[in-house]
């Protein structure tokens, strides 16, 4: 008898189940970092410090009631207790490991202290003295004979440095000093690869998010944290990766922020289970595992809590588990439990479908929405009867009424995240075309940085650090040619678009984004739609494939996507016709997508392009009521198909 491989040239093979392509199963079970509850202390205290890993942590010393000089060993599930320090402090550094540990300066309750202590596992010992007083400082280093200090308190009362030095096990030695003078930062790596980020820099006491890496010679300056803080926790291997968690943001300190470092960006991942401050974290850990130990809660009350950072899901930097199937483009096999037989099929483009979310629960057009599909807020907008400054945060499924901006407004630009953002011009009820930008930290607007000139619906891309708005409208008659970008402190014009619009989409970054779609006309000429597509490079704007469908106010006033990978959905085509169409952008060419449920113009929209979006609010027919309407924008990047036989 003939076996099919023996005419066909190939086997096909047989499974019970049908594959999931890596990048689908990622985005199914992603590889995200969680708290969870670990050991208590048996001190509870405040302003420790701590050396080690995770699993391996020593914390010592610090404040409960008064100067402690309680040590504890943490093995990963319990801490019991070690031999004390010979001098009870608070407020000083540690670095190394549980089994080879310094404990560096502090406060002694009435002096700042230059004492060094060295731990061999057992025991401590009195080591050579610090160059310079200090405490508030932070440290970083693999052991007892390799270990660096930088920053700090070096007078009473607030007198603070920029001074580093490095112990190399027998002296300390004055090295390089940061590039700005710090306290009450952060520290985590080695003597020759560190990490300093976060504290108070002068002038004055400022919460900061400047971030410095140490290369075993000089400190050189990186991108800043999202929210600037103090007295937390944190932990990182190198220069290359940290994480730094919980502290003073100012107002009520405790916090639960949680922050990642990547060698280029931080993002903002899981909060801590309860806020804090005054922590302590393990400086020789890594961004995927780390611990929290101790601190002050929000009533200033010394804590004994511990929560562990780890990861969970599919580890993007490894190979699937050898049980894993991977789906392939044109793989073809027999599913033995349907009885078919199947093909893995991309379709050529992203394959999504709009679902409803949760209403708001303001009705608004020209809402600014900042963030993530499942993690955003829409700020401002236009509803019956006139402005408004209504905040509300998304979650994924509903939406909550936050801290309002400080007047009503409407069509500004939103950059950022949703505990990290800017609300940037826009139009006022008595000021009709704004400057003004305001600065959302998780809980409140504050003033930020007015921008140079008017940019009502104009294109916003970027972060709260390090943004870019494009054109807009200037005036009742008049459209905004320029293009502005944000560094974190200042508003610089750059290069103006090839086609200046207004009711413009955006999405990228600071220095790789694009635009697309808007109005290239004002009254009295009238509201004619664009279809046109531009690159910005950082430098420059470059004309590129134009859209299936010209339109106007389609998800506007939000970041929608990256440079190669954005959607955009709505809008109004001209004659009145609030659109429903939806189009995906993969760097080359637009694709119409899946329709939206209903046609709206001037809608909010974020996400990261065209397999997660979320659309919000908007006109839900032309010059009708606003709508409070949310969709949900998912796509898969693949079809399995049953392949049939006539």
């Amino acid at each position: 008898m003939s076996e099919y491989k023996g005419i066909k040239g190939f086997q096909v093979q047989t499974r019970t189940e049908d594959p999931v392509p890596y990048a689908q199963a990622l985005a199914d079970n992603p590889y995200a970092g969680s708290w969870s509850t670990g050991g208590s202390l048996n001190t509870a205290r405040n302003t420790l410090m701590s050396a080690g890993t995770r699993d391996a942590n020593l914390a010592f010393a610090g404040e409960a009631g008064s100067n402690s000089n309680a040590v504890e060993l943490y093995n990963g599930t319990s801490w019991s207790e070690q031999a004390e320090v010979n001098t009870a402090i608070r407020a000083g550094s540690g670095a190394g490991s549980s089994t080879s540990a310094i404990k560096v300066g502090g406060y002694t309750g009435s002096a700042i202290s230059d004492s060094v202590e060295s731990w061999n596992g057992s025991a401590w010992s009195e080591i050579a003295e610090l160059n310079t007083d200090r405490q508030e400082h932070a440290a970083s280093g693999a052991s007892n004979t390799s270990s660096l200090v930088f920053g700090g308190v070096t007078s009473l009362p607030n007198t603070y440095g920029d001074n580093t030095e490095s112990w190399n096990g027998s002296a300390w030695t004055e090295v390089n000093e940061l590039n700005a003078a710090a306290r009450d930062h952060f520290g985590s790596g080695t003597a020759t690869s560190a990490i300093a980020s976060g504290g108070y820099r002068p002038p004055g006491s400022t919460r900061s998010g400047a971030t410095e890496t140490w290369d075993g010679t000089n400190w050189a300056e990186v991108s800043d944290l999202n929210n600037g803080r103090t007295f937390g926790g944190s932990s990182g291997s190198n220069s290359t990766n940290a994480l730094v968690y919980a502290g003073d943001f100012g107002g009520s300190p405790a916090n639960a922020n949680t922050e990642l470092w990547d060698n280029s960006t931080w993002t903002e991942v899981a909060d801590l289970s309860t806020g804090i401050y005054r922590n302590t974290g393990s400086p020789s850990g890594s961004s995927t595992s780390a611990l929290s130990t101790g601190g002050f809660n929000a009533s200033d009350s010394n804590q004994s809590l511990t929560e562990e950072w780890a990861f969970s899901g599919l580890d993007p930097s490894t190979t699937p588990a050898a049980d894993y199937a991977d789906a392939i483009t044109g793989d073809f096999y027999y599913n033995s439990t349907s009885g078919q037989f199947k093909t893995v099929n991309t379709g050529g483009a992203p394959l999504g479908t709009w679902s409803s979310g949760g209403d708001l629960n303001v009705a608004k057009e020209g809402t600014a929405v900042t963030g993530t599909r499942d993690a955003n807020i829409a700020t401002g907008g236009s509803a019956a009867p006139g402005l408004v400054a209504s905040t509300e945060s998304y979650n994924g499924s509903a939406w909550t009424e936050v801290n309002d901006l400080p007047s009503s407004r409407t069509n500004g630009g939103g950059a950022g995240t949703q505990t990290a953002a800017l609300y940037i011009s826009g139009q006022g009820p008595s000021t009709p075309y704004l400057t003004d930008v305001q600065s959302w930290d998780g809980t409140n607007w504050t003033d930020g940085t007015d921008v140079s000139s008017r940019h009502a619906t104009g294109g916003v891309m970027g972060t709260q650090t390090a943004s870019i708005i494009a054109s807009g409208r200037d005036a009742p008659n008049a459209l905004q040619p320029a293009v502005e970008s944000w560094n974190g402190s200042s508003w610089t014009e750059v290069a103006e678009l090839n086609e200046t619009r207004r009711f413009v989409s955006a999405g990228g970054t600071q220095t790789a984004g694009l635009v697309m779609a808007g109005c290239p006309t004002v009254p009295p000429t009238g509201n004619a739609t664009s279809n046109k597509t531009e690159l910005w490079n950082g430098s420059a704007w470059t004309e590129v494939a134009e859209m299936n469908t010209a339109r106007l106010g389609g998800n506007v006033n939000g970041t929608v996507g990256t440079q190669t990978d954005s959607l955009i959905c709505g809008g109004n085509a001209i004659p009145p016709s609030y659109s429903t169409k939806t189009e995906s952008w993969n760097g080359t060419a637009w694709t119409e997508q899946a329709d939206l449920a209903t046609g709206r113009n001037t809608l909010g929209g974020a996400g990261s392009g065209s397999s997660s979006m979320i659309a919000v609010g908007g006109s839900g027919s032309p010059f009708a009521n606003t709508a409070a309407k949310t969709e949900e924008w998912d796509a898969a990047d693949f079809q399995i198909k049953s392949v049939t036989t006539s």
